[in-house]
């Protein structure tokens, strides 16, 4: 194994920093070429049909099959324009991957004549295998039919000579066996809320879309080295590997030049990007060595989470031609920053304004005002399910870490703001306020603009913090789905502003003034949601026992935030609002049970043949090696003393290499007796917890012991990639 090892080092080594063509010239000659978005579908579509499908992204219209057979036509000629030869059916199961299933074009008439054909049938509807995809139990394992629609309001793209054609995903019963299907009626509830509190405020609202923009961090492996270990390719992470002397301590990679390979990695899948409409706009090293980040300007969210998807594919793809692997991996080693997936979120109006910054009027700041607190109240309300919309395997070993937000949902919303809604809850009573006090508010009100100016800062220790014109959820793990957290977060703020505005209407019913309704409202969701507003360290231990007596939930365990699903508060809030119903959430929960134990299977599979096959014969032969030298400075030096002096170092490592090698032996065997045990629980919830607790702790004992191994035995023995070639390799 040693020499695989140094050879496959020494051919990361020798990588050329420019091993693919990058493409030239401006972006915008390439953005969205190969996307069939508005401007193509008025040159390839007729005026109905374009007119129809125009109706059902902006007002959600239903398309009939009629004109589909026009769309499918024109989307055809498209695609074939651009190299198509095949098309394929683009969805989001709840395996946190993409799927699709490719035809061709290619099709046979009646007199056996070649034809390249493509129907409204096609594009709307199909029926793919749904055996294999996770369902929570929903449909049977000998029950494979299931459903794909096409989604009008993400275009359809050409990707490697494919029409992809982006599609809810459901059972035969019609249950949600997707992201995308929730998420877009998350995303439709809070459209329908939002809108209608912005009535108070502007009568020529009539629309309100989420945005979103996120910021995906990721790790680059050598190809070579990557291959090298088993657990990197089977895992997706080092389940052993002792720390290197230098990592991040010098805090020297952060924002650092960005090597020439990795540039020429970067360019290159930022050109496929900008052809598939996806404006990606920064790119940077973050903090661990071999760790970058990409993010793209903010998008309307189903097609940002579609883009999301889809980049972390052409990531994947792009990687391999450069001989890189790319990891997505929450936590790919141990001891370094682990990775996350920032999603910045916020509204926009059909008029242009962006409910969450502040305006230039009293009016829009109140409005700024109202849809801020709000949202703290709704993530106050709903802070249990939002950690449990985040949990999962990997993020489990970063949350709660000094490098990532903890495992307590809190919210920042900075030091100057949170004087605002302090004066604002302290100085509007429910009294009947008078003129002066009326005006002398509004004043105040008025100058949010101006006082934020240069006073908003971020809070890395903040889960959910507001950055000035937005919320960054930044608990979000790297490998996640960004649909998972929306539809908690939409739904929990479309609930919230229902509420608000059920309050202010009973308010001017009963005889009080507008604004002086939306006030007392306001403060009310002011003092109500106060105890999740936090400005403070929230890795300190202080804040840990503080928000106990805040009574705010903090769950690191992630078998124990999928709870969080079954929860009345979570069950009523999503299916009242028409996002899930209860069976989509009990098969949600058992789905995430379900991944959950079987990557904590996987981990404890390939650690025990490492452990066994791999390091135990390494260790064990370098330790003959110290007995064969024992032996020989015995038969050297006869004087006792001399022998003590010059073998006591090795007899020391000989019995340090047999102490852990036995314990390895012995914990792998303990390790394999108890995962058999656990595999014979048949009730899902229960073998996660099984996996979580017995089967788990077993991973990093054995861990512990193997790192020691690495530390003693000879170098050149041994068998997998070490963390200073994993991590710094050019």
């Amino acid at each position: 194994m040693a020499h695989i090892r140094f050879r496959a080092v020494e051919e990361a080594h020798k990588r050329s920093p420019q091993l693919v063509e990058v493409g030239s010239g401006n972006i915008s000659d390439l953005f969205a070429v190969n996307v069939f978005d508005r401007e193509k579908m008025r040159r390839y579509l007729t005026r109905e049909a374009y007119e129809s499908v125009i109706s059902a992204i902006d007002e959600g219209r239903r398309i009939d099959r009629r004109i589909a057979s026009q769309v499918a036509s024109g989307m055809k000629a498209w695609a074939m324009e651009r190299g198509a030869t095949h098309y394929t059916h683009w969805f989001h199961p709840l395996n946190g991957a993409t799927a699709e299933k490719h035809d061709a074009f290619f099709s046979l008439t009646k007199e056996g004549h070649a034809v390249e054909s493509f129907s409204g049938d096609l594009l709307v509807q199909q029926e793919p295998d749904a055996s294999s995809f996770p369902s929570g139990g929903i449909r049977n394992t000998f029950e494979a039919r299931g459903y794909t629609a096409w989604d009008p309001s993400s275009p359809a793209f050409v990707l490697e000579q494919t029409l992809c054609i982006p599609t809810i995903f459901v059972s035969y019963t019609g249950e949600a066996l997707d992201f995308k299907t929730p998420h877009l009626k998350s995303l439709a509830a809070l459209d329908k809320a939002a809108a209608a509190v912005c009535t108070y405020f502007d009568k020529d609202v009539k629309k309100v879309q989420v945005t979103l923009g996120w910021e995906q961090e990721y790790f680059l492996v050598d190809e070579a080295l990557y291959n090298a270990r088993p657990d990197l390719a089977l895992c997706g992470r080092t389940i052993m590997g002792h720390a290197a002397a230098k990592d991040q301590q010098l805090e020297d990679h952060y924002f650092g030049s960005i090597p020439e390979r990795v540039s020429a990695f970067m360019r290159n899948f930022e050109t496929e990007a900008y052809k598939l409409g996806i404006p990606v706009k920064t790119r940077h090293n973050e903090v661990a060595p071999n760790q970058f980040e990409c993010a793209p300007i903010f998008e309307e969210a189903n097609l940002a989470v579609d883009h999301n998807q889809l980049i972390m594919s052409l990531m994947d793809k792009i990687a391999r031609k450069h001989k890189f692997r790319v990891l997505f991996h929450e936590k790919p080693f141990k001891g370094i920053n682990g990775s996350g997936k920032h999603c910045n979120w916020s509204m926009l109006t059909d008029t242009g304004v962006n409910l969450l910054s502040p305006g230039g009027t009293p009016k829009n700041n109140m409005q700024f005002i109202a849809f801020l607190v709000n949202t703290v109240k709704a993530v106050y309300d709903h802070s249990a399910l939002l950690i449990g919309s985040i949990a999962g395997e990997g993020n489990s070993h970063r949350l709660g870490a000094h490098e990532a937000p903890p495992a307590i949902m809190s919210v920042f919303i900075g030091r100057t703001l949170s004087q605002v809604l302090d004066d604002l809850e302290e100085r509007v009573s429910e009294k009947k306020m008078s003129p002066d006090e009326k005006t002398e508010l509004k004043l105040d009100i008025g100058k949010i603009p101006e006082i934020l100016l240069d006073n908003t800062d971020r809070n890395r220790t903040s889960p959910f913090a507001f950055t000035g014109n937005r919320f960054e959820f930044r608990a979000v793990g790297s490998s996640a789905s960004c649909a998972s957290p929306l539809i908690v977060l939409n739904t929990a703020v479309a609930n919230q502003l229902n509420l608000f505005r059920t309050q202010v209407d009973e308010l001017i019913e009963a005889g009080v003034k507008k604004d002086e309704a939306i006030f007392q409202c306001i403060r009310k969701v002011i003092i109500e949601s106060k105890p999740v507003r936090f400005e403070g360290n929230g890795y300190s231990k202080e804040w840990l026992e503080e928000a106990v007596s805040r009574g705010l939930h903090n769950i690191p365990d992630a078998v124990e935030a999928f709870k969080t699903f079954l929860l009345p508060s979570s069950i009523k809030l999503l299916t009242e609002n028409g996002v899930l119903t209860e069976r989509e959430l009990e098969a949600r929960y058992d789905i995430r049970n379900e991944i959950f134990s079987k990557k904590v299977q996987i981990e404890a599979r390939v650690l025990g043949d490492l452990a066994i096959n791999h390091i135990v014969p390494i260790a064990i032969a370098y330790q003959n090696v110290l007995i064969t030298n024992v032996k020989g400075i015995k038969e050297l030096f006869s004087i006792d003393e001399d022998f003590q002096h010059l073998a006591g170092p090795q007899l020391q490592s000989i019995r340090k290499i047999s102490e852990h090698v036995r314990a390895i032996r012995e914990l792998v065997k303990e390790l394999v007796e108890v995962r058999k045990e656990s595999n014979l629980i048949s009730d899902m919830p229960a073998l996660a917890d099984a996996y979580a607790h017995k089967v788990k702790p077993f991973l990093e004992e054995i861990r512990y012991h193997i790192d020691k191994l690495e530390l003693i035995v000879d170098d050149e023995m041994w068998p997998l990639p070490k963390y200073r070639e994993l991590l710094f390799v050019r």
